[in-house]
């Protein structure tokens, strides 16, 4: 692994991490020494990477976001006004995933938040020979949702339910 391909798994394990990770732990998990890190960590700050640092270690200063998982119904002509929807309200569809009684849980990450990748998304789906995941569960599925805030969240429910999306659990 070269530098840069350190520093952009680094960049990612810090983003990602739900407390704050120490030099001394990126150093043993990357093969480095902690020096390393330290330096790599200054040239990713330089090029714009929102990392600070505190007495516990690293984090990833940008907001985090708040989830909420919503079951929902519709049919496939349906699907686009359901990720405008959500991303029009300020949502960032996370992934899909269907509870199969077989199978068990199926899932797919999707991260769709603006309507450029819902058509991305909806050209995908449409134009080749594979089927939305919903299809192997008469339609019933299940978005992991992100926002800034759980009022966001709540907005998109409601909407959700106006359009006869939303089943209620």
């Amino acid at each position: 692994m070269n530098g840069k391909q350190r520093r952009e798994a680094l960049s990612e394990q810090i983003r990602t991490a739900r407390a704050a990770v120490t030099a001394a732990e990126l150093a043993e998990k990357f093969g480095v020494s902690r020096q390393v890190i330290v330096q790599d960590i200054a040239l990713l700050r330089a090029a714009g990477c929102p990392l600070v640092s505190t007495n516990r270690g690293y984090l990833w200063a940008v907001e985090r976001r708040t989830e909420r998982v919503f079951k929902v119904l519709h049919t496939d002509e349906e699907t686009e006004d359901e990720l405008n929807l959500i991303v029009d309200a300020g949502g960032r569809v996370e992934d899909v995933f269907v509870n199969h009684r077989i199978y068990g849980t199926l899932s797919a990450p999707l991260g769709i938040e603006n309507r450029v990748q819902v058509k991305e998304y909806m050209r995908s789906i449409t134009g080749g020979k594979s089927k939305p995941l919903k299809s192997v569960t008469e339609g019933y599925h299940y978005h992991t949702v992100s926002a800034p805030s759980e009022a966001v969240l709540d907005e998109i429910g409601e909407g959700l339910r106006a359009r006869g999306y939303l089943i209620e659990k």
